[in-house]
C-alpha cells in the first residue's frame, strides 16, 4: 500500500506539471515544472522525504531503462549522425569538459561553504 501511495504522490506531481506547462502562455518543459513543486513541497513540509524515498529510489536506479527508447530512436537517423560525426565528436567533448570544470569549481565552492559555516558554529560554541 505504501508504494502505491508513492506512486501516486509522484504521478500526482507530474499530472500538476503537465497541467502548469498547458496554463502558461510560454514554452517550458513539465519535466521540470515537476522538479521545482517536488522540491517546494519537500522544502516547506507538505511531503516529506519518507512520503516518496523508496519510489524514488527505485525510480533513480532504473534510470538507464527511460534512456533506452531515445538510444533506439537514434538508429533511425544513423545517415543524418553519420554526416555530421566530426562535428558530434567536438561537442560531446567539449561539452563534457565544461561539464566536469563546473562541477568541479561548485564542490570545491561547496566545500568552502561548508567549511566556513563549520568553522562559524566553532566560534559561537566557545
Amino acid at each position: 500500500m505504501k508504494i502505491i501511495k508513492q506512486i501516486g504522490i509522484i504521478f500526482s506531481i507530474c499530472w500538476v506539471s503537465q497541467v502548469v506547462e498547458k496554463l502558461l502562455s510560454f514554452t517550458f518543459p513539465a519535466s521540470v515544472i515537476g522538479m521545482v513543486l517536488l522540491l517546494l513541497c519537500l522544502l516547506t513540509g507538505i511531503l516529506k522525504i519518507g512520503h516518496i524515498q523508496e519510489k524514488a529510489d527505485f525510480l533513480l536506479s532504473n534510470m538507464a531503462f527511460f534512456f533506452v527508447p531515445a538510444g533506439v530512436s537514434i538508429i533511425n537517423y544513423f545517415d543524418i549522425l553519420k554526416s555530421t560525426a566530426v562535428q558530434l565528436v567536438i561537442i560531446c567533448t567539449v561539452s563534457t569538459v565544461i561539464t566536469f570544470a563546473v562541477t568541479a569549481w561548485s564542490v570545491k565552492y561547496t566545500m568552502k561553504l561548508v567549511n566556513k559555516m563549520a568553522q562559524k558554529k566553532e566560534k559561537e560554541h566557545c
